[in-house]
C-alpha cells in the first residue's frame, strides 16, 4: 500500500472512531506490532485493555441494575472478548493499518484475531494518554456503542463448548473432540463444518458457520441437546 493510500485509510479510521490525536505518534504505534521494527503497542494494548474493562464494566453496571456480579463479568467477556473485538476492529479496517513483520504478514498476521484484538485495545490505550479518560470513553463507546445497546441478559449464559466440557468432567468423562469436516465457498463468504464427538457414549453431533469456531460451538449445542432431551433453540 502507498504512503499516500494509507495516511487516506488512517484518516477515514479517526472518522470512524470520531477522534482526531494531538500526538498522531501514538495512534502510529498502536498500529505496530511487536514483530515490526519500531516501538511497539503491547504496553499501549495493556493499558487500553484496563480502561476497555472499565468502561464497558461501567455501562452494564448502569444498564443490568439487578444483574449479580457473576452475571456482569460474563456479559463483559462477552463483550470484550478477542473475536468480538476482532470482528469491530474488520469493520473499521484495522487489518490494512496494522504494521507487521515480514513473518507474520507471511502467515496472516493481519486476519488474526489476538493481533487485531490487541490493536484495537492499543488504539484505546493511545487515545487515553493523549487524551484522558473522557477521550478514551467517548472513543470506546463510538466503536462499541451498538454492540453495547443490543447486548441482553443471555448473553452472559456459559457458551456451548464450556457449559459441554463441565458437564462431561463433572461426569467423570473425557473431554469432547473437536474437527474440522468441511468449507464451502469462497474466500470472503466462507462456510465451515464441524464435528464433536464423545468417545465415552459413542456419539458424534456436527455443526456449521461462518468461522470454525462458530461451527464448533454449534455442534457442541448438539451434543448438549442429545445429553439432556433439550432442543439446541429451546
Amino acid at each position: 500500500m502507498s504512503a499516500e493510500a494509507r495516511e487516506g485509510r488512517l484518516a477515514g479510521f479517526l472518522d470512524a472512531i470520531d477522534y482526531r490525536p494531538e500526538d498522531p505518534e501514538l495512534i502510529e504505534r498502536a498500529l505496530r506490532h511487536r514483530s515490526a521494527q519500531g516501538r511497539n503497542n503491547e504496553r499501549l494494548e495493556f493499558l487500553g485493555d484496563a480502561v476497555l474493562d472499565t468502561v464497558v464494566s461501567r455501562v452494564l453496571f448502569n444498564r443490568f441494575p439487578h444483574a449479580t456480579e457473576g452475571v456482569l463479568s460474563r456479559l463483559r467477556a462477552s463483550v470484550v472478548k478477542d473475536e468480538s473485538l476482532a470482528e469491530l476492529s474488520a469493520g473499521l479496517g484495522l487489518g490494512d493499518l496494522v504494521a507487521l513483520g515480514p513473518g507474520e504478514l507471511k502467515s496472516g498476521g493481519a486476519r488474526r484475531d489476538s493481533i487485531m484484538a490487541d490493536a484495537l485495545e492499543a488504539v484505546f490505550g493511545a487515545v487515553f494518554i493523549d487524551g484522558g479518560y473522557d477521550a478514551a470513553e467517548h472513543v470506546i463507546l463510538a466503536v462499541m456503542r451498538d454492540r453495547l445497546e443490543t447486548l441482553e441478559l443471555d448473553a452472559a449464559r456459559k457458551d456451548a463448548k464450556t457449559e459441554l466440557q463441565e458437564r462431561l468432567q463433572r461426569d467423570g468423562l473425557a473431554l469432547p473432540e473437536y474437527a474440522l469436516t468441511d468449507t464451502s465457498g469462497p474466500a470472503h463468504r466462507q462456510r465451515f463444518r464441524a464435528s464433536c464427538r464423545v468417545v465415552a457414549i459413542d456419539a458424534i453431533t456436527e455443526g456449521e458457520g461462518s468461522s470454525r469456531r462458530r461451527a464448533e460451538q454449534r455442534a457442541a449445542q448438539a451434543m448438549l441437546s442429545r445429553l439432556t432431551g433439550v432442543p439446541a433453540d429451546a
